[in-house]
């Protein structure tokens, strides 16, 4: 669930008609809602009922009325979970019962300016130490005084605060590539003071709206640090068969993906992939072969500009070799789709959940992935340690790449070497910087496909472990997971490969060891990217100037032979791979159907970038 924003919608915060100045604003704001009647409330209390994306549920949230710290926890569908802010760090308790603290990206200051908003910092003589702006704007024959504030540490929201009732009608927050508006409404009064009784988060598509109806209120003196802090895990949910340290299982490594065999409520295996960027996900498909109920319309999203819907169900048990896990939430999404994609089946993944509990060794040379007993985790004998932080459920690691410093996202969920978001390419001016380089589809996420500019730069330099040459995508999504501004870049399966790579997320920690797999992908050297569709495969995009263009390759044409084997006897990843290794020179004859007609065309490949 998106962090609840109550804030200002439980404290309505008002402006006079004629405001001249911010602090003659924030003044009659104070005294139209309670003015003193707020001073001696040291702690408020409010229960909710949930109502949004398919589901209901409740939601209960304790907050600091004279410090900046706050406490939710919510019962939605199938799922449980808490965030808060305990004054200097915000923490995060999912689904699966699991806490963090989120100290990466965005998720820091999006939690103090929450606190700021539901601590009513703003009526403080500094207003709290934020910086604050005044316009006004007038929308649907209502005027407003609209606030743009950024609290300290924070970032930047804006208040509107209706000029006639002096009520705050909503908040506007940037969150990740989406402006996300909490609509205040029906105030009602309790003791002394004004308390929206109804809020409603959108990101602007009415689909996905979510409502927060307070059902009681309750103010009271001060309360104990604890109720802020981050709660302790007391719930043993796994284990290994026979009380063993630990348990290995063979994966497939396909397209720099990782799947492993996993078995759902006692069947299978299905070959799920394993993602450390990931939650857990199963397809429809499955879920309807496990007999599973899915509940709820939510948002799903990823690489790619757009969003899939996305349901929860709950499984009993999730088993990987030895290693089983108890009563795990599950999301459900359509990655069947992804089967054209990825060249082989899709049936969903297993992620954070599983890597929380369990220290992970991914050993990409023997193609095994190892689930340890952290109680019985030597990291000395693991290789190279790197620290990270969560960002939601992702690690996420400081890193450099020619000099640039920024937070990059660890995902072997990733076929690439490295992506860099857009926003931190363009600030860098990276593609003027490289002028070598190809403008394409670069991969296929939840969102659909995902276009950037390929290039390749000088090192990365993550701890003490350094990837030369990286082949690397500057994404130029302006939505999806590369369109976000609080993290600079991707790492993915083509440069983690390289190593042994073990992660303890219970102590934030990751380790590089020797015995990764040394052969470096390269880039495609035909220029095209292909998916399959039945028995063939479509050309759904082709690179201005490459190969398969000069050759005379068109968006939309079928490959219906390779070097006259049948399409259907090809496999995808096989003809991905061999399309980057084959040597420079080399011809590659397809058999290309466009209408009825159906011809050969060589393409000779040669380097792009």
């Amino acid at each position: 669930m998106r962090r609840m924003i109550f804030a200002a919608a439980l404290v309505a915060l008002i402006t006079p008609a004629f405001a001249q100045s911010v602090d003659s604003v924030i003044a009659a704001n104070k005294a139209a809602v309670g003015g003193a009647a707020w001073d001696a409330k040291q702690s408020m209390t409010v229960d909710f009922d949930y109502s949004g994306q398919g589901m209901t549920g409740t939601a209960h949230s304790v907050t600091d009325l004279t410090t900046p710290r706050f406490a939710d926890s919510f019962a939605i569908g199938p799922a449980t979970g808490a965030n808060g802010y305990d004054g200097n760090r915000a923490w995060d308790q999912d689904p699966s019962g699991q806490v963090t603290y989120q100290d990466g990206g965005e998720q820091r200051s999006t939690a103090i300016n929450e606190a700021y908003r539901r601590s009513n910092m703003l009526w403080h003589p500094d207003h709290g130490g934020a910086q604050i702006s005044l316009a006004t704007k007038t929308e649907d024959g209502h005027r407003y005084d609209v606030l743009t504030i950024v609290p300290k540490d924070g970032k930047t929201f804006d208040m509107w605060i209706d000029a006639r009732t002096h009520m705050v009608a909503r908040i506007v927050e940037k969150q990740g590539t989406d402006v996300t508006t909490t609509t205040l409404s029906d105030y009602r009064a309790v003791d002394g003071v004004q308390v929206a009784y109804k809020i409603v988060n959108s990101n602007g598509n009415v689909k996905y709206d979510s409502t927060l109806a307070v059902t009681k209120v309750a103010f009271g003196g001060a309360l104990p640090a604890s109720t802020f802090a981050i709660p302790t895990v007391t719930k043993m949910d796994f284990s290994i068969a026979g009380g063993a340290h630990q348990t290995t299982v063979p994966f497939h490594l396909i397209n720099n993906h990782i799947y492993a065999d996993v078995w759902l409520n006692g069947k299978g295996p299905y070959r799920l992939l394993v993602d450390t960027g990931g939650v857990n996900i199963v397809t429809p498909t499955v879920a309807k072969e496990l007999g599973l109920s899915v509940q709820g319309q939510m948002e799903g999203r990823g690489a790619g500009e757009g969003t899939m819907d996305t349901g929860l169900t709950k499984v009993a048990e999730v088993r990987v070799g030895d290693a089983v896990i108890k009563d795990q939430v599950f999301a459900v999404l359509p990655f069947e789709s992804f089967a054209d994609v990825e060249g082989v089946p899709e049936n969903g993944l297993i992620g954070y959940e599983v890597f929380r509990r369990f220290i992970a060794r991914v050993d990409y040379g023997k193609s095994d992935l190892t689930l340890i007993d952290p109680a019985h985790f030597d990291p000395a004998k693991a290789g190279i340690e790197v620290p990270f932080v969560f960002t939601a459920h992702i690690p996420t690691v400081q890193a450099e790449i020619d000099g640039l410093t920024g937070e990059f996202q660890i995902d072997t969920g990733a076929r690439s070497e490295l992506t860099l978001t857009d926003p931190f390419s363009v600030a860098h001016n990276l593609r003027a910087a490289h002028p070598k380089g190809v403008d394409a589809v670069t991969g296929w996420g939840v969102g659909g496909a995902s276009r950037g500019y390929v290039t390749v730069l000088g090192a990365l330099k993550v701890g003490g472990v350094t990837f030369t040459a990286p082949v690397t995508t500057l994404a130029n999504e302006k939505r999806g997971a590369f369109g976000e501004g609080s993290f600079a870049g991707n790492i993915g399966g083509g440069l983690l490969k390289q190593y042994v790579v073990t992660f303890d997320y219970g102590h934030q920690k990751m380790y590089f060891a020797p015995g990764g797999i040394a052969e470096r992908d390269g880039y495609d050297r035909a220029g095209m990217w292909l998916n399959r569709s039945g028995d063939n495969f479509t050309v759904m995009d082709v690179t201005a100037t490459a190969p398969a263009a000069v050759a005379g390759i068109k968006i939309g044409d079928r490959i219906v032979t390779v070097d006259g084997k049948p399409a259907k006897d090809v496999l995808l990843p096989d003809l991905r791979k061999r399309l980057r290794s084959d040597a420079r020179g080399a011809v590659v004859h397809f058999g290309v159907q466009r209408g009825s007609e159906i011809k050969d065309v060589a393409v000779t490949l040669r380097d792009l970038i």
